[in-house]
């Protein structure tokens, strides 16, 4: 046998102890975050006392409805030609945070049994091939946005960008989830993950342990990096470009920016960077903490954070009688996009665009916020939830993305981040985290486990 026979004979083992020494990598990382942190904030708050424990456990028939429901999406905005799927209802676009989205919902929809292995090898391949050989900005990382018919660079408009518009380090932080998830438990598709990552330049977005995004300046034409995310969503998106060993120390540190505000009398997490001075926005909203309770299954910082961001919202319902779930969300009306927060620019439960712009009259009930607070935390206001939102949705279409808070009146855009996001959430009520280092594989499994019986 020659060696590289050999290696070949024993590539199940290798992919084990590299993905051990990851988990084991990720978990020392965490516990000296848990370390290196815990004095600081006690000093600073009480710890909360009895976080309510997640939801564990087989689907509803509801539930199951549920999902088959959000897969309907994903079945209607499948571009065959390309393998991407579009960001909203028959909108041929998508970013690397949809497309990531669009990933997560297939393999939700895989481990819940809503779809076939054949269909789940085919359409994961597809898409993996096309982030492959995607055009890319500055011929370095992923543009903001794409056709999901023709692989083009666009703009947020969809129109045909040959340069592309600059990329999103929060935005590529997504994607590699997925791709960590598919590397670890589906080891057939190494190759085409490799693929990906040897067309990224991944280095590019890293400045000093910090996420940078880029963009094009409008007058010299010349690409800008720019530091790029906020509290909440900066740690969740760094987490997965550590774990392919690169530094994001800065990112990955919560005390750097570190701020509280109060809320119903909890200490809100926030982050103190002046959008004034950094022309960035700091929202705090859901989606951000539920994602790295579903995917990640939370560390000792963000499990805090989550929950005091969780019960500010249900104290706001005790108080005023308004279901309160937000995040930032489409809408089906001008201007197209709101982040509705529990806070963001100095106010409390303040909604605004992307711009800035007041949008308070646009708040909404986020469906995906309601249904993923709803299984990470078993409390009382979880019910509550589930029952403003659980008839928001098109048995032909998927689910809507809310509705409004003043008027009651439905927001029935459809996306694919709102209906990944609901399969994620009863893909973890089933099975726990997505992110884990267990082959979902059977025959690849009980493998490992019998030659490690052996050995």
């Amino acid at each position: 046998m020659t060696f590289v026979q050999g290696l070949i004979n024993a590539r199940s083992h290798i992919i084990f102890i590299i993905g051990l020494f990851a988990a084991f990598g990720l978990v020392f990382f965490l516990e000296m975050t848990e370390i290196n942190l815990k004095a600081p904030l006690t000093e600073s708050i009480i710890k909360t006392e009895n976080i309510p424990e997640t939801v564990h456990g087989d689907l509803t028939d509801e539930e199951k409805q549920w999902a088959k429901i959000a897969w309907v999406y994903f079945k209607n905005n499948y571009q065959p030609e390309t393998g991407l799927v579009n960001s909203v209802d028959n909108y041929t676009t998508s970013t690397m945070w949809d497309t990531a989205s669009y990933m997560l919902a297939l393999i939700s929809a895989y481990r819940l049994d809503i779809i076939e292995q054949n269909e789940f090898d085919e359409k994961l391949l597809k898409t993996l091939q096309a982030l492959s050989k995607i055009p890319l900005f500055d011929d370095q990382l992923p543009n903001k946005a794409y056709s999901t018919t023709t692989l083009q660079m666009t703009n947020y408009q969809n129109e045909v960008s040959e340069r592309g518009i600059g990329w999103s380090a929060i935005d590529i932080g997504r994607i590699l989830v997925p791709l960590n998830i598919v590397t670890w438990n589906y080891p057939k598709f190494i190759p085409a993950v490799k693929a990906i990552l040897e067309h990224w330049e991944l280095d590019k977005i890293l400045i000093d342990g910090e996420l940078h995004g880029a963009k094009v300046d409008e007058i010299t034409g010349e690409t800008l990096y720019v530091q790029e995310g906020r509290l909440g969503y900066e740690e969740y998106s760094a987490k997965s470009f550590n774990l392919l060993g690169l530094d994001v120390s800065k990112s990955m540190n919560y005390k750097s920016y570190l701020a509280y505000t109060d809320i119903y009398g909890l200490k809100i997490p926030i982050d103190k960077r002046d959008p004034e001075i950094f022309h960035a926005h700091n929202y705090v909203v859901s989606e951000s903490y539920i994602l790295d309770g579903l995917e990640y299954g939370w560390d000792y910082i963000s499990r805090e954070f989550a929950y005091r961001v969780f019960k500010a919202q249900e104290e706001r319902y005790i108080e005023t009688g308004l279901v309160t779930a937000v995040s930032e969300d489409n809408i089906n009306q001008a201007p197209h996009f709101v982040y509705n927060t529990v806070y963001t620019d100095g106010k409390a439960w303040n909604a605004i665009t992307e711009d800035g712009v007041d949008a308070s009259e646009f708040k909404t009930i986020s469906t995906k916020a309601a249904i993923g607070w709803s299984v990470l935390y078993e409390t009382n206001y979880s019910e509550t939830l589930r029952e403003a939102v659980r008839n928001l949705n098109d048995p032909e279409k998927g689910w809507y993305s809310g509705f409004y808070e003043t008027s009651q009146v439905p927001n029935d855009i459809i996306t694919a981040n709102t209906n990944a996001i609901i399969l994620e959430t009863l893909c973890f009520k089933k099975f726990g985290r997505l992110l884990s280092m267990y082959s979902d594989d059977k025959p690849e499994t009980e493998s490992l486990i019998k030659q490690e019986n052996e050995l």
